[in-house]
């Protein structure tokens, strides 16, 4: 029995939340707080996740010993009492027998025959960590976290006003929490014999964030568990992702036109109030400052130098006009800058498509990109052009086949222990067979193993359908520190409240909850004791717990169908749907946009090019002539009337940039030099396919004076 395997997974899950919040988060320019309660929130979610599995192993041998306790027996081999003096004939044998001391025989009972885990964790040490964790991730994701989200779009300008601003706004937020404990602490009340205490009010609370938490984690998992293995076979098909990233490109175009235009009706509006703040309240200068300041640096100057466009009309006190305005600036400009970073990710990700669609045909088997992309040296000679055209245009589309089938499979076998995991006697529900059988063999590496992957998937379709449905579009994780605040609480929030009723749904699926499966021989794990159990309110024990989860599967019946994107259609909301005119005029307009993108960087790198040429090629090669001859000829006259103009056209080599300058190298070191840098700059396989710096030495990129 040792501590090194829980020590070990806690400190690895500390290194894997940090990783992940410096990939996505910012902290740097996000406030400290922010950073902290949401590591926490990530931390402790992960803890739950990878710290279980343990817990379910241990549970295991705990099982097993109770089994051979059990059936251990006392048996009694033989029991006679005699008189003294007694004797008995047998009448076939004549054969006296001689009374003796009455004496009982006992089966011996035999050595505890289960094997411990490798990862057995002491007594007393998992439901400290579990209470510690629980309760912490309880006040995060419905006290501070919610208070912090709305604080950090609060319109004031003091801590006070902020807060009251924060509490205002997560009245109803609280409020639809506080209706089912309410319901809840009523329905108690009226049972005649239940005597409330402190107890059974934690388990009602308790049970009113399982029960809320439970409620969307069916509807998240009813679109995910689908969609998930869907859209990992759609990513084979070539055709379909190039018109589905055409329409996502569409209409993302649109909202982010329309964020630009919000932000710009806003920067009028600022305008408008600085010159009624600089004409009749010049203590509220300060506030004004604290407006322009979220604004980008461009947009201050505009707002600086603008004048006034239309009459602006204050309506109320100026210093609640400024809260409102700046209230509205803030959540606008997350707009625009959400827009603005999922468009640039989803314009990289349509290059990269059609560049997987144009080199598929390639002979030479060199994947050739349209830009370089951005890769560390390490990767750049890990990853050459033959080795990522093998693995982009052959081995993953297997590889994403194979990874379909199987999310397939294990959606399949969820929905249907989902169904079935209330009935203990037969087992149906397949996680319970698994590791019921591992126990047997006490393997219970497998049953870790089994666990961590089942609660991660759960976790993953979850989280898949918030950022996917597009109705909870407003939020969004992005790579390379892109992700805002409000995204970043949002997700935390979203993990702490999610991950308990989860959790405690798969301990339901593998049987470990003995008050779900009716069965009291089953050993509970210490998570399942600390949370309680919800036989104070019959009504969520034996009902909306058992028989709500069943739901998934209708949900993912719609799913598989389209159901919920075509009745957004037909409600006028555009959807994905191949069969439709609307569909096909969104991809072509997507099409272009992509098109058009594609040509702005392309003219973007060739101006870089271009500068680059000019300030090496020009000033090194061609303007360079030995130092006497050109010194000489800046301060000798000629005897002639030769002017200025004459002088210059003279002293100037003639240039035929159509001439081959495989010779004299020291007239063309500066094109060498170019042709050398260009070279390293692009790679082979990782140069434009169709450009490059320029065809041979010495001569000039394309569009050299295009600038002049």
């Amino acid at each position: 029995m040792s501590v090194g395997p829980l020590v070990t997974e806690i400190c690895c899950t500390f290194f894997v939340a940090a990783l992940l919040l410096h990939r996505y988060g910012n902290w740097s320019q996000h406030h400290i707080l922010v950073t902290i309660n949401v590591f926490i929130a990530w931390y402790f979610s992960f803890i739950i996740i990878f710290i279980l599995p343990l817990d379910v192993s241990t549970t295991a041998y705990h099982q097993c010993i109770r089994n051979s306790e059990s059936a251990t027996t006392v048996v009694p081999v033989t029991e006679t009492t005699l008189l003294p003096n007694t004797s008995f004939r047998n009448s076939t044998t004549n054969m006296s027998i001689t009374p003796t001391e009455p004496y009982i025989s006992l089966q011996e009972a035999p050595e505890n025959p289960c094997q411990a885990p490798w990862s057995q964790i002491p007594e007393g040490v998992l439901p400290t960590l579990w209470r510690v964790v629980y309760w912490t991730a309880q006040a995060l994701t419905w006290i501070i976290l919610p208070m912090m989200q709305s604080y950090s779009t609060a319109g004031d300008f003091t801590v006070v006003g902020k807060l009251k601003t924060a509490v205002i706004e997560n009245a109803i937020y609280y409020g639809t929490y506080l209706l089912i404990f309410g319901v809840l602490l009523i329905y108690v009340a009226a049972q005649p014999e239940i005597n409330l205490d402190g107890s059974k009010l934690k388990v009602i609370c308790i049970t009113a964030s399982n029960t809320w938490g439970l409620f969307l984690l069916v509807l998240l998992l009813g679109y995910g568990l689908v969609e998930i293995p869907r859209s990992c076979w759609n990513k084979t098909k070539r055709g379909y992702m190039l018109n589905y990233l055409y329409f996502k490109a569409a209409k993302l175009s649109t909202e982010r036109c329309e964020a630009e235009e919000r932000v710009d009706d806003l920067m009028e509006e600022v305008q408008q109030v600085a010159e009624c703040v600089s004409r009749r309240h010049s203590y509220l200068k300060n506030y004004l400052a604290i407006i322009l300041d979220k604004l980008p640096e461009e947009k201050q100057n505009v707002i600086c130098n603008r004048q006034s466009l239309r009459d602006f009309d204050i309506s109320g006190p100026i210093d609640r006009t400024l809260i409102r305005l700046h209230q509205q600036i803030i959540r606008a400009l997350q707009t625009y800058k959400r827009t603005q970073c999922q468009w640039n990710m989803l314009v990289e990700h349509s290059f990269e498509w059609e560049d997987i669609v144009r080199n598929e045909m390639n002979h030479d088997r060199l994947f050739k990109s349209t830009f370089m992309p951005r890769r560390s040296s390490f990767v750049r000679a890990l990853l050459t052009p033959k080795i990522e055209w093998y693995w982009k245009c052959v081995i993953r589309v297997w590889g994403l086949r194979t990874l379909a089938i199987v999310l397939a499979i294990f959606s399949i076998i969820v929905v249907w222990s989902e169904m079935t995991f209330f009935t203990a006697s037969p087992t149906l529900s397949l996680f319970a067979v698994f590791v019921e059988l591992a126990g047997k063999h006490y393997n219970y590496i497998f049953i870790e193993i089994i666990s961590i992957f089942t609660i991660a998937y759960l976790c993953v379709c979850a989280y898949y359908t918030v950022f996917k449905v597009r109705v909870l579009n407003y939020y969004y994780l992005a790579p390379h520190h892109q992700t805002d605040e409000y995204s970043l609480i949002f997700s935390g929030m979203l993990l702490c409240r999610l991950t308990p009723p989860l959790c405690l749904n798969f301990l339901g699926l593998i049987h470990l909850d003995s008050h779900v499966s009716k069965n009291p021989s089953f050993v509970e794990t210490s998570y399942t004791k600390i949370m309680g159990h919800m036989d104070v309110i019959s009504i969520i024990s034996d009902g909306f717990n058992i028989y709500f989860p069943m739901a998934i599967f209708l949900l993912c019946l719609a799913t598989y169908f389209n159901c919920g994107s075509r009745i957004l259609h037909m409600l006028g909301f555009e959807q994905f749907l191949g069969d439709d005119e609307m569909t096909s005029d969104l991809i072509e307009e997507g099409r272009e946009l992509i098109k058009r993108e594609k040509n702005k960087r392309q003219r973007l790198e060739e101006g870089e090019q271009r500068r680059q040429f000019h300030t090496r090629f020009g000033g090194s090669a061609y303007n360079r002539k030995d130092s006497s001859r050109n010194h000489s000829h800046a301060l000798m006259r000629t005897p002639s009337d030769e002017n200025a103009r004459t002088e210059l056209l003279r002293d100037v080599e003639p240039v035929d940039y159509t001439e081959e300058r495989t010779s004299h190298p020291a007239k063309n070191g500066g094109a060498t030099e170019m042709l050398s840098v260009s070279r390293d700059r692009y790679s082979e396989g990782d140069r434009p396919h169709d450009r490059v710096f320029w065809n041979r030495a010495g001569q000039p990129p394309k569009g050299l004076f295009d600038d002049v």
